[in-house]
């Protein structure tokens, strides 16, 4: 299965039997067979016609609609998938702070662990000292472990991801770095391109969510508050390095990019990827959605990370069945 991605503007989405359909204004098509297709991702002024939607609804694809710099605006979704009882078990064991310190940690401890495997496989072939940020992260891999709450556990991951964004800083080409995290607008090429991809992987976790009649906005480690779907914050834990951060740093390394390829808004100061770059970038992020790995212990032969996403949220949703997060097992790279 594989996303749609529609980045021209002024195009037209719609429908032939069997296929979709994107028509662009200088008269070229693209016809993507149904069966093929899990979700589809708009940037800025695309039009979906109304047939369009309605075959959207009635074979399952989801539809997230972004602004041209990737701002979230919203998504059509059928609403055919719903377990009223699972959803109840999961907004029950929502307040079992024993289970939800059970995944926290798992989750967590996993994502340092990848993020520490990410560092040493980019510092192989770079000059760059990261050595006291590597015992940095080992030791609050440790102390995280020892966490006796949820806040607790999550300061020692916030601490853990800095020291992160700091090696990567360290790590990447001299014109692409970057001080720390920001966001909202991002304020560099470096956070451009994550913040980008986070949003993009996130609104894949959210549609595969609500396909397993679980709520995206009852999380079990970050906190439920109003319009945030915190499940999907939680599940994106486990894949953002792996997928998004493994992208930007190939592609920024490989010199597959410049920091021409960005432009600033002046009224915000936010940085975002030109047309063509966003072209490529989009093109590089489905090609690693598309690729195969084995960090699955419980598959016998390799999925693609899609896929995997796939089946970590049908393994999450049996945890949920059964009110126990025990054999839960996160996404472990080597």
């Amino acid at each position: 299965m594989s996303c749609l991605y529609v980045t021209e503007q002024g195009a037209k989405i719609t429908v032939e039997p069997g296929k979709i359909v994107v028509e662009c204004r200088d008269g070229m098509r693209r016809l993507v067979p149904e069966q093929t297709l899990e979700s589809i991702v708009i940037f800025g002024n695309v039009v979906l016609t109304l047939p369009a939607q309605k075959r959207c609804l009635e074979d399952g694809i989801s539809v997230t609609m972004l602004s041209t710099g990737g701002h979230y605006f919203g998504r059509l979704v059928s609403t055919s998938h719903m377990n009223a009882r699972r959803l109840k078990k999961q907004i029950y064991l929502s307040d079992n702070s024993e289970q939800t310190l059970l995944l926290g940690k798992k989750i967590m401890s996993c994502k340092i662990h990848n993020q520490k495997v990410l560092l040493r496989r980019y510092a192989r072939n770079n000059t760059a000292d990261i050595s006291d940020k590597i015992r940095e992260i080992t030791a609050l891999e440790k102390v995280l472990e020892r966490s006796n709450s949820l806040d607790q556990l999550l300061g020692y991951e916030g601490a853990a991801a800095r020291a992160y964004f700091d090696a990567l800083s360290r790590l990447i080409r001299p014109e692409f770095a970057f001080k720390g995290r920001n966001r909202r607008p991002p304020k560099d090429p470096f956070n451009a391109m994550i913040s980008l991809g986070y949003t993009i992987l996130f609104y894949e976790i959210f549609a595969e969510i609500e396909n397993r009649s679980l709520s995206p906005y009852v999380g079990f480690i970050h906190r439920i508050k109003e319009n945030h779907p915190a499940l999907v914050s939680d599940f994106l834990e486990e894949w953002r390095a792996v997928i998004v951060d493994a992208t930007v740093m190939s592609m920024i390394q490989g010199n597959e990019i410049s920091p021409e390829d960005f432009q600033k808004d002046e009224e915000t100061e936010g940085v975002f990827l030109n047309k063509k770059a966003l072209q490529n970038y989009i093109r590089k992020l489905e090609s690693k959605m598309r690729s195969s790995m084995h960090y699955l212990d419980y598959l016998e032969n390799p999925v693609s990370f899609r896929k995997g996403i796939w089946w970590q949220i049908k393994s999450l949703s049996s945890c949920v069945d059964n009110s126990d997060f025990t054999d839960y097992d996160p996404l472990r790279i080597r």
